[in-house]
This record gives structure tokens, C-alpha cells and sequence, in this order.
């Protein structure tokens, strides 16, 4: 079941399929990406801090509306490997996960963007396993400015 929500996710964000990317969170969620520099340091800086769903909606709208057309598009691959899970209590667990993106611009190779983890809070619900805290904490600096959700 959890490795159908990652799979799922990945899907999502590759596709650029924004408008169910949302739906991959509950009511109360979070949605944050940080450099691991930054939070091994304490410092609380993020490339995205989405601490509720109407800033993921947010997201979105910036995404698909704000942003169109005036940032270069760009394709990203996720290769996502869960390293751990722990059971939470009720329903919920802990999941720490690996990943790697790679982007392709409209004329350019592949390349990374970047690496790091996912360290999830991950609720069972009615409708399935959804993300209630996505943190994403990045080895260093992407190779190219984020516009979309890792």
C-alpha cells in the first residue's frame, strides 16, 4: 500500500498532473523542502514551506496559472526507494524514503537535479494511504531553480 502512494506520487509530479497533487494529502497536511545544509544547521529556510492545504492549492494555482508561461518548462523523473518505515500509532507511519530527480528541459539531455530524502508522516485513510507531512530535505543546491513539487 505504501509503495503504491510513492508510486502514485511520482506519477503525479512527473506527469505534471498538479491538480491531483493535492488529492495525494490530507485535510491537514504539510509540504516543505529544505536543504539538508540548512537543517543540519537548525536554520528553519525552505525552497517550499506549504504548512497547510490551501498553500498547496496555492502551489498549484502558481504553478499552472501565475507561472505559465513565464518560467521554462521542464520534464522531471522520480526514482523514489523507501530505506525505512515505523508504525506511528493509529493508522499513521513514519517513512523515510530516498530520491532522485532527474530534469529535462525542452531541447536538453537528462540531468540530475537533485537528491536527498523524503522523511513522511503518512496517514491511512477511507481512501487510502495519504501524506499528512511531506518533508524533502535536498544534499545541496539543485542544479537549476524549483518551480515544481519534488
Amino acid at each position: 500500500m505504501l509503495d503504491e502512494l510513492y508510486a502514485a506520487y511520482a506519477e503525479v509530479v512527473d506527469e505534471r498532473r498538479w491538480e491531483r497533487w493535492p488529492d495525494m494529502f490530507t485535510e491537514e497536511c504539510s509540504y516543505t523542502v529544505h536543504t539538508l545544509e540548512n537543517a543540519d544547521r537548525g536554520l528553519p529556510l525552505a525552497y517550499m514551506l506549504d504548512d497547510c492545504r490551501e498553500r498547496l492549492l496555492d502551489r498549484v494555482k502558481f504553478v499552472t496559472e501565475v507561472w505559465a508561461g513565464t518560467v521554462e518548462p521542464y520534464r522531471t523523473r522520480h526514482v523514489i526507494q523507501r530505506t525505512r518505515t515505523e508504525a506511528a500509532g493509529d493508522g499513521a507511519y513514519r517513512v523515510r524514503a530516498n530520491v532522485v530527480v532527474t530534469y529535462t528541459e525542452a531541447d536538453g539531455p537528462p540531468e540530475i537535479l537533485t537528491s536527498g530524502y523524503y522523511d513522511d508522516h503518512v496517514r491511512l485513510t477511507d481512501a487510502g494511504p495519504l501524506f499528512a507531512g511531506k518533508r524533502v530535505y535536498l544534499d545541496g543546491t539543485p542544479t537549476r531553480y524549483l518551480v515544481y513539487p519534488l
